[in-house]
């Protein structure tokens, strides 16, 4: 595997249509908004898709959902004591050389030299983390959304008993419209470090693309969020002279007044409604790919 090239910044624009990207569970399950009105998702939730692609990728994956577990182990502690070397390290408590500990685990799951982990698990004397070089924003929408409610019910009884319930009540939340922008980047020193390869961020680009492939359900039906469009910029040098703050600031979007007016509406409500152009001068120019 060779090293990586240099430091790479990327910008993805999702689209959402009537589902709900990421739910706050201290808030009923809404999807997230902020005290402006603007939707979020949380780097944690696009962390996972992306685990999930790379999963579906081929690669291996040291965080997996239950639901999608490709090795039948149901903890985090069971998969790593699956990894002999790293068992091995363990039975020298105290004494494990956690650099090595580091440098296998990073070997042997792509999720843990892409962002990193703590392995600190009860009963185990071995503790040790791993910083990792691609690093998510949080996703924030382009314009104010809107929380919408509906109330549902559920017909049929949990439990036998002798006369059927009343129906349980119970409420769903959606967002109707929204694009959501998604930022990251991955630093070259640490890249270094954990041994993510130019081949893996090759992958990871791959990820992205398709990034909701595979993701379908009752809060996200198939097909009601897409990304629209990527930026990717794979920098000549490991500190540009462009930072990643300078290099996301070039972004100059509006909404498109005349396509609303023609369209009689009065808020975006699709991907095209928006003006996005990039231009940083002394920059190099991204890769664009455009998918709707």
């Amino acid at each position: 595997m060779s090293e990586l090239k240099g430091k790479i910044d990327f910008t993805l624009f999702v689209s959402v249509q009537n589902a709900n990207p990421n739910g706050d569970p201290l808030n009923g399950n809404r999807p997230r908004i902020d005290m402006d009105g603007y939707g979020e998702i949380s780097d944690v939730c696009i962390k996972r898709k992306i685990r999930n692609r790379l999963q579906d990728l081929g690669a291996r994956v040291f965080v997996q959902s239950d639901d999608r577990s490709d090795d039948g182990f149901r903890s985090l502690k069971e998969r790593a004591e699956s990894c002999s070397d790293l068992k091995e390290q363990f039975k020298n408590k105290k004494k494990a050389d956690k650099n090595a500990c580091a440098k296998i685990a990073c070997e042997t799951w792509m999720d843990v030299r892409t962002f990193g982990q703590v392995f600190a698990f009860k009963g185990e004397e071995v503790s040790f983390g791993v910083r990792g070089p691609v690093s998510i924003h949080q996703a924030v929408s382009l314009s104010p959304v809107d929380n919408i409610s509906m109330q549902i019910t559920k017909s049929v009884n949990s439990e036998a008993t002798d006369s059927k319930a009343s129906d349980t009540m119970g409420m769903k939340h959606r967002i109707g419209h929204a694009i959501y922008r998604i930022m990251g980047s991955v630093n070259v020193q640490l890249a270094e470090k954990t041994g993510f390869s130019q081949e893996d961020a090759d992958l990871l680009k791959e990820a992205l693309k398709t990034l909701f492939e595979n993701d379908a359900s009752s809060a996200r039906p198939e097909g009601s969020m897409e990304v629209c469009r990527m930026y990717w910029w794979q920098h000549a040098e490991k500190t540009p002279a462009i930072s990643s703050a300078k290099l996301q600031r070039g972004f100059h979007i509006d909404v498109d007044e005349k396509r609303l007016a023609k369209k009689h509406r009065d808020r975006p409500k699709e991907f095209e409604d928006y003006k996005i152009e990039w231009n940083v001068e002394g920059c190099m120019e991204p890769e664009v790919f455009k998918f709707v």
